[in-house]
């Protein structure tokens, strides 16, 4: 890591320590980040790139931040940039890929938002603008971990748009795909410290229960899980990096990036609980903030399922001969 990387860190740690525990969107650590100019970390006035927003998404995510950072930067921001959309300067915004009929379901944030940018299908193709807040019919929703996920619905027939590639509502996908990998990446490595403090802290039998063989294991599997969901999904933004977004070796990284970090959230989420006991069901104690978003993400914008099938169709697509390449991101022989 860049010693810029470093500094921003640590400038986010201490941003994060200090914001409150809460269930719905915090307008306080919002305003606190905006200041900082992270909110938009991505654009073209702010000049940062996938390793900033990598480590400001796992900060988000390993402090359980109830903000919209992933959505109003890397999604409905890029969205709006990529098709020179008017409304840069609004405050909040979320995207949203709605159907035929103008509905999307589980949108994250959409209550929160000053403005939606909102895709959909004309034609043979695509449609997105931006529509204010005032103009969305909201239905309040949530996922397991009491996030924001609320069904919109938009009169497209209104809208006069900007045509777009169908090459870009795929990107969304992707760029919504690792933006959670990467939350998930901090909020994996919390459930670590916090069933590593607990286990050497507690004692049974006159000594810590880390001293007992069965809870040794449970935590090992911990670190085991979390290291290969963050190795993959470290090699995931670098491929992006070299590579953007269109190349097979990308989809093939970030599907990789999510199976990983999906199979591990299973072990971490039932090793944890098993270790700390019934104290990390209660709602004092901070576990259940990380380990319900950990199931919850683990879902958003394609399930385990799918990403282990988009791994298996881009293994088998490749070859023997090509499969290397494709780990490796070298791209086809």
């Amino acid at each position: 890591m860049s010693a810029d990387l470093d500094d921003l860190t640590r400038l986010l740690d201490r941003v994060f320590d200090k914001a409150g525990a809460r269930t719905g969107f915090d307008p306080a650590l919002w305003s606190t980040l905006s200041d900082l100019g992270v909110t938009r970390l991505t654009g073209a006035e702010a000049g940062g790139g996938w390793p900033e927003a990598a480590v400001l998404l796992a900060a988000a995510g390993a402090s359980a931040a109830p903000v919209p950072l992933a959505e109003n930067d890397l999604l409905a921001g890029w969205l709006a940039d990529s098709a020179e959309l008017p409304g840069g300067d609004t405050p909040i915004r979320t995207a949203a890929v709605v159907d035929g009929s103008g509905v999307a379901h589980r949108v994250p944030w959409a209550r929160h938002a000053d403005a939606l940018v909102v895709v959909w299908p004309d034609g043979d193709g695509h449609r997105v603008a931006q529509v204010p807040r005032a103009g969305v019919d909201v239905v309040p929703g949530a996922n397991l971990a009491g996030e924001p996920r609320d069904r919109v619905t938009v009169d497209p027939s209104g809208l006069a748009g900007v045509a777009i590639p169908g090459t870009v509502v795929r990107e969304l996908q992707l760029r919504g795909a690792l933006a959670r990998a990467l939350a998930m990446t901090g909020a994996a490595g919390r459930v670590l410290d916090i069933v590593v403090g607990h286990t050497t802290t507690r004692t049974q039998f006159g000594r810590p229960i880390a001293a007992f063989q069965a809870v040794q294991q449970l935590v090992a599997d911990i670190a085991a899980a979390d290291a290969l969901a963050r190795a993959a999904t470290e090699a995931a933004v670098s491929t992006v990096m070299e590579n953007g977004f269109d190349a097979a070796a990308t989809e093939f990284a970030i599907a990789s990036a999510r199976s990983c970090a999906g199979h591990a959230a299973a072990t971490i989420v039932r090793n944890a609980h098993q270790a700390m006991g019934a104290i990390g069901f209660t709602a004092e104690h901070p576990l259940h903030r990380y380990t319900n978003r950990l199931l919850a993400w683990r879902g958003e914008f394609g399930s385990v399922r799918s990403w282990d099938d988009a791994v298996t169709g881009a293994a088998a697509g490749a070859g023997g001969a090509g499969l290397w390449p494709l780990i490796s991101g070298t791209g086809a022989p």
